[in-house]
């Protein structure tokens, strides 16, 4: 697996403690461009686009996260960031975790928000159709998806932009994706495959649930230390956007204390 060039911005000097900022499924890097502007005054703040996604080159086939958190290692060792603050969302929490777990010379800690990971019970009897689903559909499958992914206070026109991201995703990226989070060899989207894999982590991590089932899940497994298990109810699975402030506030305190 060759790794690619990605798209990405590079924001603050370039000395400063640097934050990664991942992008989901169906996404871009542009979403996390307030988080970046509020971050860039103290930290160094490397935000790209995965393969696939947005700007990045879109290869034909290998799109799935583990090729990803390569992709990301690579950027980070021609970048000269040091060891990262590895923040994802959604896939991007998958994502980070990897390159955690692959390249932890690379990340200091992990902050992981609503990730695709710990999926059971009736979600996971639900993955095969779904997959079906993005085979056939792809990007405009995933959209309905995303559609009833927000909060009734969600900002408006967030619900529309990330449509608008979604369907300008290449059908076969979401699909292979898709497949690479939940159904691949080695996929670790299903609980106990997350577990194993959460399991292998030694760097110290941040997860954030808005699911209270989920919190409890992972709070009950072993962590490296200094690791904790927040959950933030009343809030859409792209929380970071839906609570903009309040995810640049928990960034900055998790990145200055680890």
């Amino acid at each position: 697996m060759t790794a690619l060039d990605l798209f990405h911005t590079d924001l603050g000097r370039p000395e400063a403690p640097a934050v990664l900022l991942v992008h989901g499924w169906g996404g871009d890097g542009r979403e996390w461009s307030p988080h970046a502007e509020a971050l860039a005054d103290r930290f160094r703040v490397v935000v790209p686009d995965l393969r696939g996604h947005g700007r990045s080159p879109v290869p034909p086939e290998d799109n799935t996260p583990l090729a990803m958190a390569h992709d990301l290692a690579a950027l980070l060792g021609t970048s000269a960031t040091g060891p990262v603050v590895a923040v994802g969302h959604s896939m991007g929490g998958q994502v980070v975790n990897l390159l955690a777990v692959r390249h932890p010379d690379l990340v200091r800690s992990v902050i992981a928000l609503d990730p695709a990971h710990g999926a059971h019970g009736a979600e996971v009897a639900d993955i095969p159709a779904r997959l079906t689903n993005y085979q056939k559909r792809g990007a405009s499958a995933a959209a309905d998806f995303v559609a009833a992914a927000f909060g009734s206070g969600a900002p408006p026109g967030l619900r529309t932009a990330h449509i608008r991201t979604m369907l300008g995703t290449p059908d076969h990226v979401i699909a292979q994706a898709y497949a690479g989070m939940y159904t691949d060899p080695g996929a670790v989207g299903i609980r106990p495959h997350s577990e194993v894999y959460l399991g292998s982590r030694a760097c110290p991590a941040l997860t954030v649930w808005t699911a209270e089932e989920a919190a409890d899940w992972e709070r009950g497994m072993l962590h490296a230390p200094g690791s904790r298990v927040d959950h933030w109810p009343y809030s859409g699975h792209y929380l970071h956007e839906e609570h903009t402030d309040r995810t640049v506030r928990l960034i900055r305190e998790w990145a200055e204390a680890s």
